[in-house]
């Protein structure tokens, strides 16, 4: 793994972005179509607004899916994902060749089985994603499951993954968080050629550190991007800050 430390989440998403862009740029010239995957939440502001300025993308060769979203809530409400994304990413980029958002009012068994036929179809070349104040991946809370071969999953949020959301500001008070999401597996989110995973701020300083240092386990979600071919993580100095070591000295 190759990990960057930039001062400040802003520099962070500026660096991210660039390698992102590079990766999905690399892999139109290479194949004429690029398929990648987006996460979002707040430590992507910063990534995608630098990856949807960039110059060099031709964006009609691309094929975009996402991480996961609420069971249960519409595209209009404030903490929608595929509200997210519209506004952040698809609003700002010429017309990709595809799309594919979770729809979180259908049916999370026949939308789960309709994203996987899709995304078997699309083997992803490059992956944004962060890792949550929990250590989870896309909505993989511990003890995430590492073993299911399924593309998409129905995960159920655990108490600190609610609260998180609650305290970035997506949800007024913790009763309307929901307790359940449609969430791309563990497995598939590892299959991605390149991974690009941008951690700012304190919040995910304890996080980070268990998946730099802990055992790779399923108590420890993002610890398993440490076994990833290409992974390349964006921190800043505040996400870096109880590490017991220079970061990039991480491998």
């Amino acid at each position: 793994m190759k990990v960057t430390v930039e001062k400040n989440a802003r520099h962070l998403g500026i660096a991210a972005g660039k390698a992102a862009a590079a990766l999905i740029a690399a892999a139109i010239q290479e194949k004429g179509q690029a398929n990648i995957i987006l996460g979002t939440g707040a430590s992507q502001f910063e990534t995608l607004r630098q990856l949807t300025a960039s110059p060099d993308i031709e964006w009609h060769k691309v094929v975009m899916f996402h991480l996961d979203e609420y069971i249960g809530i519409s595209v209009a409400h404030p903490a929608s994902f595929r509200k997210y994304l519209k506004e952040r990413f698809l609003d700002k980029v010429s017309l990709l060749k595809a799309y594919h958002l979770i729809d979180g009012n259908a049916d999370p068994v026949e939308e789960c089985t309709r994203l996987g036929a899709l995304i078997s179809a699309h083997p992803i070349d490059v992956a944004l994603a962060g890792i949550g104040e929990n250590g989870h991946l896309a909505f993989n809370d511990p003890p995430a499951d590492f073993e299911t071969t399924q593309p998409y999953i129905i995960a159920h949020l655990d108490e600190a993954c609610r609260k998180q959301q609650l305290g970035e500001g997506w949800f007024k008070n913790i009763d309307d968080v929901p307790t359940t999401a449609i969430s791309m597996s563990v497995q598939q989110l590892m299959k991605s050629k390149h991974i690009i995973c941008s951690v700012p701020d304190q919040r995910k300083a304890k996080a980070l550190k268990n998946s730099f240092e802990q055992p790779v386990s399923n108590m420890y979600p993002a610890s398993i991007l440490r076994n990833h071919e290409d992974c390349q993580f964006f921190l800043d100095i505040f996400s870096v800050s109880l590490l017991s070591r220079e970061a990039s000295s991480y491998r």
